[in-house]
């Protein structure tokens, strides 16, 4: 039965978003773009909180301006070292954790995105930006091509974890707020009882976004989640032994009931391990070589009230996270089924 469904799963989902040439395939190539739709009927009512779906590490972190200012997340040493340009050439290798853009992820079957913000120097518009060491697109801009994409994929649905804020005041944050509420109108779902997420729930509403917002503003808007509903303990660690020991113990400690839960499946560089891979840059010192081990630990992973739920990972492409992920979900058996 469960070779089946795996089946019948890579005929609805295995096909190529934008086909190449050669008419070859490539991970980023992959189409998961309805796979939310895809899942068979006994998962509809299961809760969100109990299904296995793939995340993004830095999400919006395939494109960061090195012409622009240092980001105030990094420290005063660091952005005065930026100063010299080569510097933010070096640090952009270190800065970039994805592959592909908003659209890309979605369409490879990311669905959630952690996501980390600030206002810029010197703008009087309010803008506001993605950030991770240095200024990546405007926050509006991804929010547009999210929506475009959830407007194509009307089953689909997602995850914005607004997690970090830097230097932002209450009408930076207004701002932004406003910017959520005009890109995606009637899409957002109000914060309430997780158990009650269900697909089928979110389906007969036409909810399609869950915005949680680790800052007290969220208490003045009912469409934002309070940060506290959705933990992502991070490991803070460059071996992947420590890392997989850390996932098993966070996910034993899971609250059954009341939060998502995110798995970090992510290696953090130390200043020692920039210092010795400072050319090859984050994907070739760190991920492309450990990446491997990450996914095995994944393919033994089971979704539900204290298993896995919402796994990131760095650079989703550079093997089939995604797929992997979400193929998890086949465990999940039919009670109709097994009583018979």
């Amino acid at each position: 039965m469960l070779a089946f469904r795996k089946a019948r799963r890579k005929l609805r989902m295995g096909t190529i978003c934008s086909p190449n040439p050669s008419g070859t395939k490539t991970a980023s190539e992959v189409c998961n773009a309805d796979w939310m739709a895809s899942l068979p009927p006994h998962l509809h009512n299961v809760p969100l909180s109990n299904l296995a779906i793939p995340g993004s590490h830095d999400s919006f972190s395939y494109w960061v301006d090195e012409k622009s200012p240092v980001g105030p997340d990094q420290t005063q040493a660091v952005k005065r070292l930026a100063r010299i340009s080569l510097v933010k050439k070096l640090m952009k290798k270190w800065s970039v954790t994805q592959n592909l853009t908003f659209r890309e992820q979605l369409e490879a079957g990311i669905r959630y995105f952690d996501l980390r913000v600030s206002s810029k120097p010197g703008d009087t518009d309010q803008e506001i930006y993605f950030i991770h060491g240095l200024f990546g697109i405007k926050v509006w801009d991804g929010l547009m091509e999210i929506d475009a994409f959830l407007t194509q994929h009307p089953q689909e649905i997602i995850f914005l974890d607004f997690n970090h804020f830097y230097a932002m005041d209450e009408s930076h944050h207004k701002c932004l707020v406003l910017r959520i509420q005009e890109a995606f109108g009637n899409k957002l779902c109000p914060a309430c009882s997780v158990e009650s997420m269900t697909l089928r729930s979110l389906w007969e509403k036409k909810y399609q976004v869950l915005i949680f917002y680790h800052c007290p503003f969220y208490k003045q808007y009912p469409f934002l989640w309070p940060g506290k509903k959705i933990p992502a303990p991070w490991a803070n660690t460059t071996s992947v032994q420590k890392l997989i020991l850390f996932l098993e113990t966070t996910l034993s400690e899971r609250d059954p009931r009341g939060a998502f839960h995110v798995s970090q499946a992510i290696l953090t560089p130390r200043v020692k391990t920039i210092a010795r891979g400072l050319v090859g840059g984050l994907k070739n010192t760190l991920v492309h070589r450990n990446l491997p081990a990450i996914l095995d630990w994944v393919k033994t992973q089971k979704p539900g009230a204290m298993g896995v739920n919402i796994i990131t990972s760095d650079f989703v492409d550079l093997i089939d996270f995604a797929t992997t992920v979400i193929e998890l979900n086949d465990l999940l058996e039919d009670r109709a089924l097994t009583k018979c």
